[in-house]
């Protein structure tokens, strides 16, 4: 891709595990509601994601974005997730349709499904006997306020897909973090995401062909309850992780 990409958000945690991996791959524009503090790998924005002018202006000449930016907190409340995540989704889907962008790469999160995880279904869905799978095609079913935010992002990505010809990927990330992941915590482990694989999941929704997508992004973890079959053969996802080289109860050991 020659046109910049514009990432939103881009000093949070997925921005950086995004930029760790990504950095000399793409010429970049970073926007994010709080100055830099340290050397960046692009022009840098500060813009807040629902100062639609601002937004305006950043989306020019650009050939995709990914969208981060918004309230990440799953117990935010509504006048923040409608204010930051609603508003502020809409806004970068119209500005990003108006400027002839090619696609938006939206961050969407498990909490859109959270409420899957009944009584009844855990503690077993989190074990890798567990068969069990979302894949993208179940309705959602926010876990909070949150969720509702990232649903509604979700849709708003179908709306400008089918009606204004945007591609749009949504990735629900499950738990990204930088290292190991929780090592006695059985839904972290069949959630995680390492920012090796993250990095590698947005590349891929820059890249491949598509029109509008939901995909779970999560590492190939042993323990699992979402599907990675479509990042795989839509995106071509390729991850390297697995939760259960830090996991003493899986038949994987670490460097395997």
């Amino acid at each position: 891709m020659d046109d910049p990409v514009l990432l939103t958000g881009a000093s949070g945690r997925v921005g950086q595990a995004i930029l760790g991996g990504l950095a000399d791959e793409y010429e970049w524009r970073l926007l994010d509601r709080d100055p830099p503090t340290g050397d960046q790998p692009g022009e840098f924005v500060v813009a807040d994601v629902t100062d639609e002018e601002a937004i305006r202006d950043a989306m020019d000449g650009v050939g995709a974005v990914i969208h981060l930016a918004g309230d990440p907190r799953p117990e935010a409340p509504w006048d923040s997730v409608l204010t930051n995540n609603i508003d502020g989704a809409k806004t970068v889907f119209e500005a990003a349709a108006d400027a002839d962008v090619d696609r938006v790469v939206f961050a969407s999160s498990n909490h859109a499904v959270g409420a899957y995880e009944t009584d009844e279904r855990t503690p077993g869905l989190y074990r890798s006997h567990d068969e069990y799978r979302l894949d993208g095609t179940e309705l959602p079913r926010p876990s909070n306020l949150y969720g509702v935010s990232k649903a509604t992002g979700e849709v708003l990505g179908r709306y400008y897909h089918d009606h204004r010809d945007l591609r749009v990927c949504c990735v629900r990330i499950g738990n990204l973090t930088e290292s190991h992941p929780p090592i006695d915590y059985e839904r972290g482990q069949a959630m995680w995401l390492s920012y090796r694989d993250c990095a590698h999941l947005f590349d891929r929704a820059l890249r491949a062909d598509y029109e509008y997508e939901i995909v779970y992004g999560i590492s190939d973890n042993d323990r699992k309850y979402y599907s990675i079959d479509r990042a795989r053969e839509v995106l071509g996802y390729d991850p390297q992780d697995n939760s259960a080289a830090w996991d003493g109860d899986e038949r994987a050991s670490e460097g395997s």
